[in-house]
């Protein structure tokens, strides 16, 4: 992960971050009510957690994006 932010927050598990993803495809940003939709997509959460975890993952791509983080370097195994 880029920044503690989204390491932080412990409370979502791998699922969890599936299904989020999902519902933020399903419920775009005009959606009436986007962040109920995601939350009952995601279970388990409320409206506000799924904001502030869609902020949090903004934040950590626009700190990727703008090269505060450097590219990871990958290993060529010669395929």
């Amino acid at each position: 992960m880029a920044s503690n932010s989204m390491s932080s927050n412990t409370s979502w598990t791998p699922k969890e971050n599936k299904l989020f993803e999902r519902a933020l495809a399903i419920y775009e940003q005009d959606t009436p009510d986007r962040w109920h939709n995601v939350a009952r997509a995601v279970g388990g959460k409320s409206a506000e957690e799924v904001r502030r975890h869609y902020e949090l993952l903004v934040r950590d791509v626009n700190d990727i994006e703008s090269g505060r983080y450097p590219h990871p370097t990958y290993r060529s195994n010669g395929n």
